[in-house]
């Protein structure tokens, strides 16, 4: 049986995003960002879902080795579209090549999240996100990319922004998990190790 985790109890979420940082915010749980070094180079063959598994983990861990004692929470997301995984491009030139890839196809966003204290065993979840692109002309994809540059996005937009003025349809169970932190499964994680939540 889990312990009762108190609210004012300190979280570290192993990430450098901003994004993640916002959205882990609205869950009122004291925390504190330090951003994980890890290779995130797919292993031949990685189905997108295992690769987002794989590093959501590792980034829990590698902060849990100079952390310990404290709960750590790991995120990654990984997006596919056309058998091809799409990240962060970084440029505007690889963001808008990106996105005429994407234009009227569906791409799915792979969110895994990772909750472990120590050496004990992690909690898991993974959150799948599928967005349908309109057919995009090259004109409005550059007007987009100069309005709301999205480069350090997997997949170069923001849903939460102007870019979904891409989308023909998003099928989701959580629209946060598109942003970067799914928040309905890391409350559920936070919940089963004990954490005091609503």
């Amino acid at each position: 049986m889990s312990i009762l985790i108190s609210a004012t109890s300190s979280l570290i979420l192993a990430s450098g995003s901003r994004y993640r940082a916002q959205l882990l915010q609205r869950l009122s749980v004291p925390f504190e960002t330090c951003p994980a070094d890890t290779d995130e180079t797919p292993l031949a063959h990685e189905a997108p879902s295992a690769l987002a598994a794989r590093l959501a983990l590792a980034k829990a861990r590698a902060i849990a080795q100079i952390k310990p004692g404290r709960w750590v929470l790991g995120s990654d997301q990984v997006c596919a579209c056309k058998g091809e995984l799409l990240g962060k491009t970084g440029a505007r030139e690889s963001a808008i090549a990106q996105l005429r890839w994407m234009s009227g196809s569906e791409a799915v966003f792979f969110t895994a999240v990772a909750l472990l204290h120590d050496d004990a065993e992690a909690f898991t979840a993974m959150d799948i996100t599928r967005v349908q692109f309109r057919d995009l002309g090259v004109a409005e994809i550059e007007r987009y990319a100069d309005a709301e540059p999205s480069f350090d996005c997997a997949g170069s937009f923001k849903s939460e922004g102007l870019g979904i003025a891409l989308c023909a349809a998003i099928e989701s169970r959580d629209p946060t998990g598109l942003i970067g932190l799914p928040l309905i499964a890391t409350r559920s994680l936070l919940a089963q190790a004990g954490w005091a939540l609503p």
